[in-house]
């Protein structure tokens, strides 16, 4: 990232930028910094939250995994097979082959941090189940975003270094702006699984009214992290807009 801001950089401004008189304060930095602090915040908070109630056992001493065989089987679907993945908080739900992975953390652990990520993850494939609006979205758009993502910078670098040619300029910044688009996107997905998760968890007993709350903060703690991402995506288009969107070819 610090390699691609210095090529954009001296782009936008010669090789003098930086340099005695040329020296050019470019404010911009300034959303990178505040959407790096934001996500740095956000980690801290989830992996703090996690641990904080990963060390209370939850009284029906359901495991993660068990949790989610329950809740899949509530809500009558039997065709998304669970599995066990390496790592921490690595869990996800997989629309495409139909499978719920839960992390090391999660899996064989009865905690209420736990149960609250594996009915998360349930709370995905029910949305995939039911048709979910802004989920059948997100995966309609992903592979349009990867591709994106991928050459969105890359294109407005190369109009830039061709004489800032607008037309390459501006296409890179749409299809950076679809990655964007789904970034925006998982938000309401992330809350609206969480929400889910939580009812469902109250009502099928698997928490117990005292352990809800315990269970919402976790699963509030974890979203502020797709806010943090959703927030350093579009901070990251209004740089490139205010450095390029107005440049015109020479």
């Amino acid at each position: 990232m610090i390699l691609l801001n210095a090529n954009v950089d001296s782009i936008m401004y010669g090789p003098g930028y930086g340099y005695g008189y040329w020296y050019y304060f470019d404010w911009t930095y300034l959303l990178l910094i505040v959407a790096a602090l934001f996500s740095v915040i956000a980690s801290v908070k989830v992996n703090s939250t996690f641990s904080k109630y990963s060390r209370i056992r939850s009284m029906s001493g359901m495991t993660g995994a068990q949790t989610a065989q329950q809740m899949l089987q509530n809500a009558g679907i039997y065709d998304v097979r669970i599995e066990r993945v390496s790592g921490h908080l690595s869990d996800h739900y997989d629309p495409r082959n139909k499978v719920l992975r839960l992390s090391d953390s999660t899996y064989s652990d009865c905690s209420v941090a736990a149960v609250g990520v594996a009915a998360h993850e349930c709370g995905h494939a029910i949305q995939h189940d039911v048709g979910y609006g802004p989920l059948v979205l997100r995966s309609t758009l992903i592979p349009i975003a990867n591709v994106g993502s991928r050459i969105g910078i890359p294109l407005v670098i190369l109009g830039a270094i061709l004489g800032f040619h607008s037309i390459l300029i501006q296409i890179g910044i749409l299809v950076f702006s679809i990655s964007v688009l789904v970034q925006l996107v998982t938000l309401p997905v992330e809350i609206n699984a969480s929400r889910r998760a939580v009812k469902l968890l109250g009502e099928h007993r698997i928490l117990s009214d005292q352990e809800l709350p315990y269970c919402r903060k976790v699963l509030t703690a974890a979203a502020m992290t797709y806010v943090a991402a959703a927030a350093s995506a579009v901070l990251s288009l209004i740089r490139l807009i205010v450095l390029f969107g107005n440049r015109k070819k020479d």
